[in-house]
């Protein structure tokens, strides 16, 4: 008799995530998520654009609530070849319908990856199943600059992996489609100034908020990151200057229904602003013009400095209403021969706040002029 892997969980489980292009912002997301929810895990191994974790904790739907996660695996079966096979055979290892099962094997210096692929050949065959293994075509470049292979076809029934000593498969992957279509979708859209939906995750992440705690986002422009923090089940308030931000932010939260007791929308300056008390700050403030050409040193300093003396007011104005953490963006400026960027040491030090450990985190792609990096602030 053969088990489906799911029934056959174990005190301790391992976790393959696959990870977004930026994997020091997505290993910095997970460890916040982790830690926000008391969860006990260890790191055991960082591959390419994958990591393994231990856990006592079941991360079932993990995956919708990061931005930085392509996809999540469950390790099945461990050790040495012999092992490894003898733990397959009890098994289920395709739960499909079809007959036809097109799969892809993801290698993470898989100690017996050949053995492997050949195995599940044999067995596939074994159980009459129409089984073909596609090779990743897709690829993802890393901010790092290297190269790695993803899947992009969506005739592939399952996803396996060897990892190490390691095999599993996958068992969540984020649906990008699902959310473009939410963000497209939304009545109003600034696509050159709006923070994405997988950023605005990753930040309210570090920002530590649960469920029901208010997050205050002082630059909140059309409410990209309002409602991600509203479909997390939190409560919210949204600053900004700009009279019609303010009304756009309100026309989008209106649109996905979200509950008029949960949001309040400011039109005010947030260095002069007055709010009642906030669980924590998640926010990415206006970074600057947009660029055409690479910025004179000159410019690029004069940005970030204008920059700095906005963010210490905001956060001056605002920090003693926070309890938790301050998360936001500054600029990263490409000059074409160095990049610039803020001195955090000059905004913690005015501020009273210390830097988190890690941070910040730089996010770019080799082909922008104005980049940012990530910050966490606190007491």
């Amino acid at each position: 008799m053969r088990f489906d892997f799911q029934e056959k969980r174990r005190e301790k489980m391992k976790y393959l995530f696959l990870l977004g292009r930026n994997i020091e912002l997505s290993v910095a997301e997970i460890k916040s998520f982790f830690e926000r929810d008391k969860t006990s895990y260890k790191i055991i191994s960082k591959i390419k654009n994958s990591i393994l974790i231990e856990t006592d904790k079941n991360l079932k739907g993990i995956v919708e609530k990061l931005g930085g996660a392509i996809s999540m695996g469950e390790v099945i079966a461990e050790g040495n070849f012999e092992k490894l096979s003898k733990e397959l055979d009890k098994l289920n290892l395709y739960s499909g319908k079809s007959n036809k099962l097109n799969y892809v094997v993801f290698d993470f210096h898989g100690k017996h990856f050949t053995d492997i692929l050949l195995y599940l050949k044999n067995r596939f065959r074994e159980e009459k199943l129409k089984a073909t293994e596609k090779k990743l075509t897709g690829n993802v470049k890393l901010q790092s600059g290297e190269i790695v292979p993803n899947v992009i076809s969506n005739r592939v029934n399952e996803q396996y992996f060897v990892f190490e000593d390691n095999f599993g498969r996958i068992i969540e992957t984020c649906d990008y489609e699902k959310i473009e279509k939410r963000d497209m979708e939304k009545p109003v859209r600034r696509e050159a100034l709006s923070i994405s939906p997988r950023l605005a995750k990753i930040l309210i992440n570090f920002s530590g908020i649960k469920e029901g705690e208010t997050l205050l986002d002082p630059f909140c422009g059309i409410g990209t990151i309002l409602q991600e923090a509203l479909l997390k089940n939190m409560k919210v308030i949204g600053i900004d200057k700009d009279k019609s931000a303010i009304r756009d932010a309100g026309t989008n939260l209106e649109w996905f229904g979200f509950k008029t007791s949960d949001y309040k929308l400011i039109n005010e300056d947030s260095s002069k602003a007055k709010i009642q008390n906030a669980d924590a700050i998640a926010t990415e403030p206006d970074l600057g013009e947009l660029q055409k050409k690479f910025p004179s040193l000159e410019k690029a300093r004069q940005v970030v400095s204008g920059f700095e003396g906005l963010i210490i007011k905001v956060i001056n104005n605002l920090k003693k209403n926070v309890k938790g953490k301050i998360v936001f963006t500054t600029p990263l400026i490409n000059t074409g021969k160095n990049k610039i960027e803020c001195d955090f040491k000059k905004i913690a030090s005015e501020t009273g706040l210390r830097i988190a450990e890690g941070f910040p985190i730089n996010e770019f792609r080799e082909d922008s002029i104005v980049g940012r990096s990530i910050v966490v602030m606190k007491r």
